[in-house]
């Protein structure tokens, strides 16, 4: 049997960007990306601490050392610049390798996107 499990997951990063005029996708400064295990392209669930909007976007790479969290598009109408959102992702695997499996999570300040 296959499962879905939390494969990573940014928490707390704050919206510093909104533009409802792109295709589409959340804007990650690399740099996280890299921390969580992060794909360019690869879907992620984002939950809105302050509204408790939920949706599903992919992620597509943003400046190096930025702190850029940008929702993109139709995502745009979701979060305001400044709110708190959790962004995960999810691998499929089976029951025995999820009993052993530690997902990478990234706790971040709150404030200006950087780890505590």
């Amino acid at each position: 049997m296959f499962i879905q499990v939390m494969k990573s997951k940014i928490h707390r990063a704050v919206v510093t960007e909104a533009k409802l005029s792109y295709i589409g996708s959340v804007t990650v400064d690399e740099n996280l990306m890299d921390e969580a295990g992060l794909y360019p392209n690869e879907k992620v669930q984002i939950v809105n601490n302050n509204n408790g909007e939920r949706l599903e976007t992919y992620v597509i790479p943003g400046e190096r050392g930025s702190g850029i969290v940008c929702l993109n598009g139709a995502a745009a109408r979701k979060a305001q610049i400044g709110d708190v959102v959790i962004i995960m992702s999810y691998g499929i695997m089976t029951t025995d390798e999820a009993k052993d499996f530690q997902p990478k999570i990234v706790f971040l300040d709150g404030e200006d996107n950087r780890n505590y």
